[in-house]
């Protein structure tokens, strides 16, 4: 979205005729839609301005729920907002640590500072680009307590400030920045700042590991079982003796594994009747060693993500299989056997074998009614394929 783009979809025409489209989804007929508008008397910059924020709405409700139809995207600022319901844990941490004014350096469109607003912090949020700050002042004027400013987060003042939020703009001119020295702002500094205010700093889930600082609880959050990103905690928002931490967010609410360090993974052992998939955000904080000793079961291999057990391991932290047989990874034993058994739909998860799960699917030739799950892996270093039922959780 450019500065012309905005100026047409912020002037009353604009809202107006946004509020009158609505939501764009698959079902919409966009092009009776557009003819429609055209006959009116809408202008064809107005109209593509207004059908790009309806489709954007209409993507953003599963971010936001119920708000995003009162608030203003960018695509770029939608694909890299926090979800409203993970923006209000990290709200939720400022609060509890008694944090009054929040500093949102790099705010976006202003999900996160819409968190704190809610929370009644009051909130000094910095954005360096001119539109999307305009989309910010736009989605946070509800809450008085909030002031957005457009300008360079390292030089923006912090007096009276208790706590930071730092979202570091790893993108520029639609390519990523692998270095963060070119990160806005750039890591390093954002670190030093740390080191002086409570802080949460937000970063990808695959962030090198070796940037880690020590003094830092890092913790991975996934949503419905996608890892959403790595929050690393300074200060007084930093939970004592926690080190790593991985929150699961789903259907069952919140779940949590912590740990001061990386955790030791388990002894591996035989294949039991139960096969623990660990939820990304575990693997990804290296804690996989801990759930395996918490739900009484142990590696399938010493190298692979897997956990097996002979009881049921149900935990949130995970997804758990039952075992119904084991075979080797061989497409003609698999092929012969699927058949034998009808299933005509196939689950397939593979770890620790180079496999390609599409062409692979497409050699089994599946026919028949029943379903299953296929596990591709490894055991004790043999490569196995394992066929599997979920277990309800």
């Amino acid at each position: 979205m450019d500065r012309a783009e905005l100026l047409q979809l912020l002037s009353p025409e604009g809202l107006g005729l946004l509020e009158h489209v609505g939501t764009i989804d698959s079902t919409t007929d966009v092009v009776r839609l557009v003819s429609r508008l055209r006959a009116d008397g809408h202008q064809p910059e107005m109209i593509a301005a207004v059908l790009t924020q309806a489709r954007l709405r209409s993507r953003a409700a599963a971010k936001f729920g119920d708000f995003a139809a009162r608030m203003l995207f960018t695509p770029d600022g939608l694909e890299q907002a926090t979800r409203l319901r993970v923006a209000a844990l990290h709200a939720g941490r400022f609060a509890e640590a008694g944090v009054d004014v929040m500093a949102d350096l790099g705010c976006g469109i202003g999900a996160d500072a819409l968190a704190f607003a809610a929370l009644d912090l009051g909130v000094l949020a910095i954005e360096r680009d001119e539109v999307t700050a305009a989309i910010a002042t736009y989605n946070l004027a509800p809450f008085s307590g909030v002031r957005v400013e457009l300008g360079d987060a390292t030089r923006a003042d912090l007096t009276g400030v208790g706590g930071v939020w730092l979202d570091p703009a790893r993108r520029e001119g639609g390519r990523r920045l692998n270095d963060p020295a070119d990160w806005s702002p750039p890591l390093d500094w954002a670190f030093d700042l740390a080191r002086t205010l409570p802080t949460g700093i937000k970063l990808g889930p695959g962030i090198d590991r070796d940037l880690l600082p020590p003094e830092a609880e890092a913790q991975w959050i996934s949503v419905d079982r996608d890892v959403v990103e790595v929050v690393l905690w300074f200060g007084a928002v930093a939970r004592p003796g926690i080190g790593r931490a991985a929150l699961v967010l789903g259907e069952h609410g919140t779940a949590e594994l912590v740990a001061q360090e990386d955790a030791p993974d388990a002894e591996p052992g035989e294949l039991g009747e139960y096969l623990l998939e660990p939820d990304g955000a575990v693997i990804r904080a290296r804690l996989i060693g801990e759930l395996a000793r918490r739900v009484d079961g142990r590696m399938l291999d010493a190298s692979i993500a897997w956990i097996t057990s002979d009881a049921a391991p149900i935990t949130p932290l995970g997804q758990t299989f039952r075992v119904l047989e084991r075979f080797p990874l061989d497409v003609k034993t698999l092929k012969r056997e699927l058949a034998a058994r009808g299933i005509g739909r196939l689950e397939i998860k593979k770890r620790g074998v180079d496999v390609d799960p599409a062409e692979f699917r497409t050699r089994l030739s599946l026919k028949g009614d029943r379903e299953a799950t296929l596990v591709l892996t490894r055991v004790a270093g043999a490569r196995v394929a394992l066929l599997a039922e979920r277990v309800a959780q």
